[in-house]
């Protein structure tokens, strides 16, 4: 039997997100500044005969069944594309909240493409890669090479890959699901409507300091929104913003998980411990981002 295969599904984070518009066919134009967070899913191929995946930990229940998976569905479109492709039995272990804002499932699709790319010695810059990708889910090209980046469009025009200073950073997520098509309608765009606002600042990159300065010219657009689909969004934001050393509190992506910056590592522990000493509910996550 061949040796399993490996790799980290990250958290996505997206440290800014500006909504340009609403395209006639209803989708909505973009431009986020995504990172990755060294927290994430876990993800093993054991090749064999056949497709399978069996699903593990903290967050397991919550993750769908296995026709939901979004690990199934991008195997079965590269398959569709590769023929011959050399499949095998999937084992995810579930670290993250699910329908977080912090592209748990897609992340999770692309740690799959990739792992198949290595098993059957394909480049990730194959084009049945790129389409596979692409047909799973908007978020899951910028997973497929999980480091910084700009994303425009609906999430199939990416930049270079881009060298972060050290960033510290808090996840916190309430535990409750936000579903994504919820915070776009109550952005309330129509289709084919443009949107009036600042884009997207230049981003100096040269120092943490620096960087932290530019992040704070730029925002989520989708915060408001979700505060009225999920108001404890407020709440975690304003736990996070209060902490010692935050530089920048904001949500990620539609929510509901937000996060703390920091400029050094004990003082996002040391926020980390204080916002579960307040909500031992919640999932708190101290990291690293890239």
């Amino acid at each position: 039997m061949s040796q399993p295969l490996a790799t980290r599904a990250p958290a996505k984070i997206n440290l800014t997100l500006h909504v340009l518009g609403r395209r006639t066919d209803g989708y909505h134009e973009l431009e986020s500044l995504v990172a990755f967070a060294e927290a994430g899913d876990e993800l093993q191929l054991v090749p064999g005969p056949g497709l399978s995946l069996e699903v593990s930990g903290p967050t397991a229940a919550l993750a769908g069944n296995d026709a939901d998976n979004l690990v199934l569905k991008a195997a079965r479109l590269l398959a569709e594309r590769v023929e011959g492709l050399k499949m095998g039995a999937f084992h995810l272990v579930k670290n993250l909240p699910v329908a977080a804002g912090i592209g748990g499932g897609s992340s999770d699709a692309a740690a799959a493409l990739r792992l198949l790319a290595e098993l059957n010695d394909l480049p990730l810059s194959h084009p049945a890669m790129r389409e596979a990708a692409c047909l799973t889910g908007a978020d899951v090209p910028v997973c497929l090479e999980p480091k910084a980046r700009m994303m425009r469009g609906i999430g199939e025009e990416l930049g270079p890959a881009l060298a972060l200073p050290p960033l510290l950073a808090v996840l916190v997520n309430p535990r409750v699901p936000v579903e994504t098509p919820a915070v776009f309608k109550a952005f309330g765009l129509q289709p084919g409507q443009p949107l009036d606002a600042a884009w997207h600042p230049v981003l100096e990159m040269t120092s943490a300091h620096s960087l932290l300065g530019n992040l704070k010219a730029a925002r989520n657009d989708l915060e408001p929104p979700a505060l009225n689909v999920q108001p404890v969004i407020g709440e975690a934001l304003e736990l996070v913003a209060r902490t010692e050393g935050c530089r920048l509190a904001r949500m990620s992506g539609s929510g509901a998980t937000v996060f703390g910056l920091y400029e050094d590592s004990q003082s996002a522990a040391d926020a980390a411990r204080s916002i579960l000493g307040r909500r031992p509910d919640w999932w708190v996550e101290a990291t690293r981002l890239r």
